[in-house]
């Protein structure tokens, strides 16, 4: 039997190699989200983004916010992004979770994140370049970088010739944007929302702005904002309304959106979505506004 005697030489090759697979597994990251086969969506906008980028075919559930494209509805539904149970999620099998920003709750996240079940945390900024952003990560996180990097830069034109259009309109009409009126009362979006994003990009001015999020508004409060213009979520249930119910609030009566009846009304994930219909939602609320001016 032959002895090797070079076990130091070896030990340092061996370190050498060791060092170099490091290097470039951070240049070149080989992860089992690039290579997952069994992915859940969470976050209506980040559903979207997987079908633009046409890696449907890998989608095995979505939560119940991924509503478009209409064939969406034929995956199981994993429940409400922001009550979501680690048993459901689980359930499928998944071996990716594309999980947008502000999906929850925490612990259910934690229980998750120690399943071992690959997790990608989307950002989900209300802006243009947030949209972009949107798409890259989940391109990098699919392991398709170079289609939403197409992508990316086909949304990023269509948005700027979004926001140029409604520029050219002339929309700058204070807008006050309406979750809900339960039990009477007035629950509007501040700053730091979709609506104020969306509001932003479309030209007009969002009439509360002194508060982060959705807050319920006195009737100063509402007598102050004067919006020309309420816009709400159009659908059914405990958070809609109609003109009828909303302009009899008796704050909102008198400002110039009360004395004039107007009410636009949007689908919530197309209007909210920041995702690839954004530039149309813009198109469209910006023609909305338009035909409401004075």
């Amino acid at each position: 039997m032959k002895t090797i005697l070079r076990l130091p030489y070896l030990d340092v090759t061996a370190g050498l190699l060791l060092a170099l697979l490091a290097l470039l597994l951070t240049i070149n990251p080989l992860s089992a989200q690039q290579i997952a086969k069994r992915i859940v969506a969470v976050g209506g906008s980040v559903t979207e983004v997987v079908y633009a980028l046409e890696e449907q075919d890998r989608l095995i559930a979505r939560d119940s916010t991924s509503v478009h494209p209409r064939e969406v509805h034929d995956l199981p539904d994993i429940g409400y992004i922001r009550a979501l149970s680690p048993e459901g999620v689980l359930s499928v099998d998944p071996d990716l979770l594309l999980m947008l920003d502000g999906s929850g709750p925490l612990e259910a996240v934690d229980v998750l994140k120690k399943s071992g079940v690959g997790i990608a945390h989307i950002p989900n900024h209300f802006t243009a370049e947030g949209i972009t952003e949107k798409v890259r990560v989940i391109g990098k996180a699919l392991g398709v970088p170079e289609k939403a990097e197409m992508l990316a830069q086909a949304l990023e034109a269509d948005l700027a010739a979004a926001q140029k259009e409604a520029e050219d309109r002339d929309t700058d009409l204070r807008v006050l944007f309406v979750l809900s009126t339960r039990g009477g009362r007035i629950m509007a979006a501040g700053r730091d929302t979709a609506a104020h994003g969306i509001l932003e990009l479309a030209g007009a001015t969002n009439a509360v702005q002194d508060f982060p999020g959705y807050k319920q508004l006195s009737d100063e409060a509402i007598l102050s904002a004067m919006p020309d213009v309420v816009l709400m979520m159009d659908r059914h249930g405990r958070f809609g309304a109609s003109a009828d119910e909303l302009f009899s609030h008796p704050a909102l009566a008198q400002t110039p959106a009360g004395k004039a009846r107007r009410l636009i009304k949007m689908p919530p994930d197309y209007l909210l979505g920041f995702g690839p219909r954004t530039a149309d939602a813009i198109r469209d609320l910006a023609q909305e506004l338009s035909g409401m001016q004075s």
